[in-house]
C-alpha cells in the first residue's frame, strides 16, 4: 500500500514536470494521514506539505514540512486577525511533528521550514490539496473580469477568491469555500493562481489538471488571435545569428548597469514567444503593468526595463539609450519604494532591474547566481504567457502596486533572505580559464567553481573542456548554471572573440580571466626551429595578449573592475638549458602582467601572475613529451621527474596543479584586493627564481 508521503511525492513530481502546471519552485502540495506518535505509541493525524523554497518537480521527502494537524488547526483559536497574521508563521514551528518526521524506526529527521501557504493546506477539510501557478490559471486570475470568467468557464465546480496576500487569513477563506461549496473541486485565487483539493491523491491531481486544461481550452477557443496588438515596424526579431551577436555585444553593458547596487550574473532568453511579445504594439503598456503572481514579481521585480528602440537601431544608439533608461528606472524604483514603504518596512534592496527587454533581441535576466538569473527569466516568460491569456479573453489587470510592494518587501521574505548562507568569496563572478581541459587549467576551474564562480572552460580540445564543465556542474540543478565549455585556439583572434561572445551569452560577461593555455618543446638553441619558436609564442605570448585584450574590453564595458591572471613560469626569470623558446615566451607573459597592471588599473582591473615550476602530475605539457625531454636533460627516469624537481627545492615538496589553483584563488578571492602587478612563485622554493 502506498503511503501518503509516497502519494504526495509522486503527485508533486507529475505536476512539477510540466511547466504548464506550475513554475520552478512555485506552488505547493500536501497530504494528510495518520502516523504513530513515537512518544505515546498512539495514532496522530499529520500533514505533509512542501516546505519553503522547494521545487515540486524535484521534491524529496526531506523537502517536506511535517505538522500535527490538531495543533495546526488549534491555531484558529489564537489567530489575532489579518493585521497580525504574519505572527502565525512562527507558530507553525510549534506544530511540527517531532523533529520533522520519522525517517525510519528509532530515528528522526528535521523537516523543511513550513511555507506561508501552510494554513491553506492544513485548514481545508480535504486529505490532499494542490496550490499551483499555471499560466492559464493566472491569466484568468489576472483578467479584469476574472470573477465572471470563472463562473462562465467552470460553473460551480471552481469558485473565485478575491485577491488576498498569502497567509493565515487566505487559508481560512479557502477552508470556508470548501465547506460552503461542497460541489467545488477548487478555486481561482484572484491575481495569484489556483488551489484544488480531493480526498485521494489521484483525484486531487485530476482536479488540478481539470482546472488548468479547462482554462487553457477556453483561452484557445475564445481568445483574440492577436492579444498583443499589431506588429510594430522595425521591432521584428533579428535573424538568429545577428540577434545573438547583438546580445553578446550588449550583455556586458547591461550586466554592469544591473549590477550597480550588487554584482549580478546574467541569463539570455530569445524564445519565439518572447520575441513575438516584444514585436507587438501593446508590449510597452503591458510590461509597465508588471507581473502579478507573488512568485513572479518576487523574482522579476515590480516591472522590467524595456528598451524603447527598434531592433534596427545601431548598437551605439541602443547603448546610449539603455544608460538613460537605467537612470530613469532607478529613480522610478526609488519613488515606488518611497510611495509604499512604512516605517517598519525592510530597507530597499536595490534599485536595478532584474529583467531587461530589448526588442528584436531578447530578454536579459539577472540574479545573485546563474540559477537565480535563469529562473527570473523563466518567471517573466510565465508572466508574458499570463498577459497573453488575459488579453486574449479580457484585459490584463494585475494586483495593485501597494499589494506588490507588500509582497516584495514582506518581513517574512526578508527573514527568508536572512536565513540564506553567506555567499562564497567568488559568488556572482564569471571566470574564463584557457587551457581549462586538463592540468593546471582544470584544477583552477574546479577551485574557482568551488569558491562560487561561474566558469567558462576554454580549451582547444573541446571534448576535454566539456568533460571538465560537466564535472563542475554535476551537482547543480542544471550543469550550465555552473560551467560551460568553449572550444578555442587562443592564437586565433576571431576564435577568441567568439569564445568571449559565448561567455557573455552564458553568464552576461566575464570578471576573471586565467591565461593558462600553454605548451613547451624542450630543445637546444640550435635544434629550435622557427616553427617551434612561433608556435610557443603564438599560444602563450600572442594568445595571452589576445585573451587579455578581448577580456579587458568586456570588463571595461561592465564597469565592475576584474582580474586577469597569467600562469607564467619560474622560467620567466630563471635561465635553464634547452628552453629558449618556452622561456622567452614565458618572459613575454611575465612582462605583460606588469604592462597591463599599469594600464588597466584605472578601470579597477587587477593583473597578476603565478610562476609555477615542476608541475608534473596531471600536467598536459609534461604528458605531451616535455616531461620526457626534461627528464633526459636532467638524467632521471621520467616517472621520477616530479620527485627530482621536489628535491631541488627549498621545501622538498612536489608542486601539484591544485597548488597553482590555490594561488589563483588567493590573488582573486578578495584578501589581496589592493594587489596588482605581482608575480607569485609557486615552486616549493627555487632560490635561482627568487624575484628581485
Amino acid at each position: 500500500m502506498t503511503s501518503p508521503v509516497e502519494e504526495l511525492l509522486n503527485r508533486s513530481h507529475a505536476l512539477g514536470a510540466d511547466p504548464r502546471n506550475t513554475n520552478f519552485a512555485g506552488g505547493n502540495t500536501s497530504a494528510k494521514g495518520v502516523a504513530v506518535d513515537p512518544v505515546t505509541g498512539s495514532d496522530v493525524e499529520l500533514m505533509w506539505v512542501k516546505g519553503s523554497g522547494g521545487d515540486l518537480g524535484t521534491l524529496a521527502e526531506s523537502g517536506l514540512a511535517v505538522l500535527r494537524l490538531d495543533r495546526l488547526r488549534a491555531l484558529t483559536g489564537v489567530y489575532p486577525g489579518v493585521e497580525r497574521e504574519d505572527e502565525m508563521v512562527a507558530a507553525f514551528d510549534f506544530c511540527a511533528f517531532g523533529l520533522g518526521g520519522v525517517a525510519e524506526p528509532g530515528r528522526t529527521r528535521r523537516g523543511a521550514a513550513p511555507s506561508i501557504d501552510t494554513a491553506m493546506h492544513g485548514l481545508v477539510e480535504a486529505a490532499h490539496v494542490d496550490h499551483l501557478h499555471p499560466d492559464a490559471g493566472i491569466a484568468i486570475a489576472t483578467a479584469a473580469d476574472g470573477e465572471e470568467l470563472t463562473r462562465r468557464i467552470f460553473g460551480d465546480r471552481v469558485v473565485w477568491v478575491p485577491w488576498r496576500r498569502p497567509g493565515f487569513q487566505l487559508g481560512l477563506d479557502i477552508a470556508a469555500i470548501r465547506r460552503e461549496h461542497p460541489q467545488a473541486i477548487g478555486c481561482i485565487l484572484g491575481g495569484h493562481g489556483i488551489t484544488a483539493w480531493a480526498d485521494t491523491s489521484d483525484a486531487c491531481q485530476a482536479n488540478s489538471l481539470e482546472i488548468i486544461r479547462t482554462a487553457e481550452a477556453y483561452i484557445a477557443e475564445h481568445g483574440r488571435p492577436e492579444p498583443f496588438g499589431p506588429v510594430l515596424p522595425g521591432y521584428e526579431p533579428l535573424a538568429e545569428e545577428d540577434r545573438r551577436a547583438r546580445a553578446a555585444a550588449l550583455f556586458p553593458l547591461i550586466r554592469g548597469l544591473a549590477s550597480t547596487d550588487a554584482r549580478q550574473v546574467g541569463h539570455f532568453t530569445d524564445t519565439p514567444e518572447l520575441l513575438e511579445f516584444l514585436s507587438r504594439a501593446e508590449h510597452p503598456r503591458l510590461a509597465a503593468l508588471g507581473t502579478s503572481c507573488p512568485d513572479h514579481f518576487l523574482r522579476t521585480k515590480v516591472a522590467p526595463l524595456v528598451l524603447d528602440l527598434p531592433a534596427t537601431a545601431s548598437p551605439e544608439e541602443a547603448t546610449a539609450r539603455l544608460r538613460e533608461l537605467h537612470a530613469v528606472y532607478r529613480e522610478e524604483y526609488r519613488a515606488y519604494y518611497d510611495r509604499n514603504a512604512s516605517p517598519d518596512s525592510p530597507a530597499m534592496r536595490g534599485a536595478d532591474p532584474a529583467i531587461v527587454l530589448v526588442p528584436g533581441v531578447g530578454m536579459f535576466s539577472f540574479g545573485k547566481d546563474k540559477q537565480t538569473a535563469r529562473v527570473a527569466g523563466e518567471f517573466y516568460l510565465n508572466a508574458v504567457n499570463v498577459m497573453r491569456g488575459a488579453e486574449a479573453v479580457s484585459s490584463y489587470a494585475p494586483i495593485p502596486e501597494v499589494e506588490k510592494f507588500r509582497i516584495e518587501y514582506w518581513e517574512l521574505e526578508e527573514a527568508k533572505l536572512r536565513r540564506l548562507p553567506a555567499p562564497k568569496p567568488l559568488a556572482g563572478r564569471v571566470a574564463l580559464v584557457t587551457g581549462g581541459g586538463s592540468g593546471i587549467g582544470a584544477a583552477t576551474a574546479r577551485r574557482l567553481a568551488a569558491e562560487g564562480a561561474c566558469v567558462v572552460v576554454a580549451d582547444r580540445d573541446l571534448a576535454a573542456a566539456e568533460k571538465v564543465a560537466a564535472e563542475l556542474g554535476a551537482r547543480a540543478y542544471r550543469a550550465a548554471d555552473v560551467a560551460v565549455a568553449v572550444g578555442v585556439d587562443v592564437s586565433g583572434e576571431e576564435q577568441i572573440a567568439a569564445a568571449f561572445g559565448q561567455a557573455a551569452l552564458a553568464f552576461g560577461g566575464v570578471d576573471l580571466i586565467v591565461n593558462n593555455a600553454g605548451l613547451s618543446l624542450s630543445r637546444s638553441l640550435l635544434e629550435t626551429t622557427v616553427q617551434d619558436w612561433d608556435l610557443q609564442h603564438d599560444v602563450m605570448a600572442r594568445g595571452s595578449f589576445l585573451v587579455s585584450r578581448e577580456g579587458a574590453r568586456i570588463m571595461i564595458d561592465q564597469g565592475m573592475g576584474g582580474d586577469i591572471v597569467y600562469i607564467s613560469s619560474k622560467n620567466s626569470v630563471f635561465a635553464g638549458p634547452n628552453n629558449v623558446a618556452y622561456g622567452a615566451a614565458k618572459a613575454d607573459q611575465a612582462h605583460q602582467v606588469r604592462l597591463l597592471a599599469a594600464e588597466l588599473g584605472e578601470y579597477g582591473i587587477r593583473v597578476n601572475g603565478i610562476n609555477p615550476d615542476g608541475v608534473v602530475r596531471g600536467s598536459g605539457i609534461f604528458s605531451s613529451g616535455w616531461g620526457a625531454n626534461r627528464a633526459a636533460v636532467y638524467g632521471v627516469p621520467e616517472e621520477k621527474l616530479g620527485e627530482f624537481y621536489a628535491q631541488r627545492t627549498l621545501l622538498k615538496r612536489e608542486v601539484l596543479p591544485e597548488h597553482i589553483a590555490a594561488a589563483v584563488f588567493a590573488v582573486t578571492g578578495g584578501d589581496l584586493s589592493l594587489t596588482t602587478g605581482l608575480h607569485i612563485p609557486v615552486d616549493a622554493g627555487v632560490a635561482a627564481a627568487f624575484l628581485r
